[in-house]
Parts: structure tokens; sequence; C-alpha cells
């Protein structure tokens, strides 16, 4: 993470997800062109967002391909889905009770507030990817988007996996996910162990920001994905 005011956030101790994402303390005053300012801080989010315009987002590295399926069972280019908009992109497995959903839950919540910011909807697309492509086969991830995404929203929240771990090796190795199965293949909260990483990648399939645990803010990420989108265009996406 790279905001050395928030340094000390990061040892933040895992919450259950209502907790975590729940926002419950006192509200900013909402600024017209930026509606996640009115989500209240909160005893996990205690600090302010960075005002807009006060810090850059340096490309970190170029975002890998990869041949990933969506939610039809249709084999896509995770490059070609990337190029053209911003993307949130959180890796992810249905059977996790842990921390996943806690990605999910962030995501959700940039799904509601993207579908009615007209900055922001037409600019923004989230994307799940699964790292358990045995179980979460597409049809299993379209189960997780009817779970996650409402249909009432129009912003775009795509949910992709892979055929196999052939294809997802190369994509894991890239986006440096390290996952792993558990000693105990039957734990409640899941058989596999692993990393939680979100990335944020620009138009130009270019890693801007990744995200933990202890930063896993809409408010934060908003603010990230508004300082990628006023900075000049280059032809080539955002």
């Amino acid at each position: 993470m790279r905001y050395p005011f928030l340094a000390a956030i990061a040892a933040v101790v895992l919450l259950p997800v209502p907790a975590a994402i729940a926002h419950q303390t006192a509200a900013h005053a909402p600024g017209p062109a930026r509606p996640e300012l009115s989500i209240p801080r909160s005893p996990t989010y205690d600090y302010d967002p960075p005002a807009l315009g006060s810090y850059a987002l340096p490309p970190i590295k170029p975002a890998a391909d990869g041949r990933v399926l969506d939610e039809t069972g249709a084999e896509r280019s995770l490059h070609a889905l990337l190029h053209g908009k911003v993307s949130v992109v959180a890796f992810i497995y249905t059977r996790c009770a842990d921390i996943c959903p806690q990605a999910q839950m962030l995501l959700h919540e940039l799904h509601g507030i993207a579908s009615e910011d007209a900055g922001l909807r037409d600019e923004l697309q989230l994307i799940t990817i699964s790292f358990d492509p045995e179980h979460d086969t597409p049809d299993v991830m379209a189960m997780n988007a009817d779970a996650y995404r409402d249909p009432g929203k129009s912003a775009a929240w795509r949910f992709l996996t892979t055929s196999g771990q052939a294809a997802l090796r190369p994509i894991l190795a890239a986006y440096d996910q390290p996952i792993g199965p558990k000693t105990d293949l039957d734990d409640p909260m899941g058989p596999l162990a692993h990393q939680l990483r979100v990335f944020l990648i620009d138009g130009e399939a270019k890693v801007r920001n990744i995200y933990s645990v202890g930063f896993l803010d809409a408010r934060l990420v908003l603010t990230d994905v508004r300082t990628i989108l006023a900075e000049p265009r280059t032809g080539n996406g955002a």
C-alpha cells in the first residue's frame, strides 16, 4: 500500500464482514460529485481519504494477461477486458468464508456507488476472479454474481474463472497472488490459504495500487479511481 500516513492502519484485526464493511460513525459532508464521502468513518476506517489532486499514483507494473472464462463459459483475454476502463480486480474463491467476502462486499459497495454516479458508471469496472477453477466453474461464478451483483445497478461487474490450473498458475504468478491448500481441507473457513490482494488497474492495463485487508475502504479506493480518471488521456485508455 502506498499511503505512508495510513501505514499504521495496515495492522487492522480482521472483523466479521458486516463490521468491516459497515461505516457506523459520524458522516462526512458529501461533495456533489463525491457520493462516497457520505459514507461515515468507522472504527476500522477511522481516517479521512486524501484530497483529490493531492497525490499521484504512478504505475507499479504492467497488469498481466491470461485466458479467463466469463459467467457464460466464453473464453476471454484478460487484457482485452482490462483495456479502456479503470478496473478494481479481486482474486477470491467462493468456498472462502474468511477474507474473500470482505473483498466481495467492497466491490458490492463500489458497484452501488458507481451505478449512481455518472462520472464513474461508464469509466469503472469491477472484476472478481476465482483461483479455485475446479470448484468455481462459470455456473458457480454466475451464482456468485447473483448473490453479490445488484441487477438494478448498471455499473460493470464481471465474474471470471479459468479453465483449470494450467491457465490459472501463470496469472497468479504474474499478480503475485500466493495460494495453497490448508492442512485441514475441511476447515469451515475454506480449504485454501491465501493473502487478500485487490488491484487497481488503469485503462492501459497498468497496476496503479494494491490493497490489503486494512485498506478495503470504498472512500479510499474511489479517491484513487478518481485520481486516475483526472489524469490527461493518452488516447489508449484511462
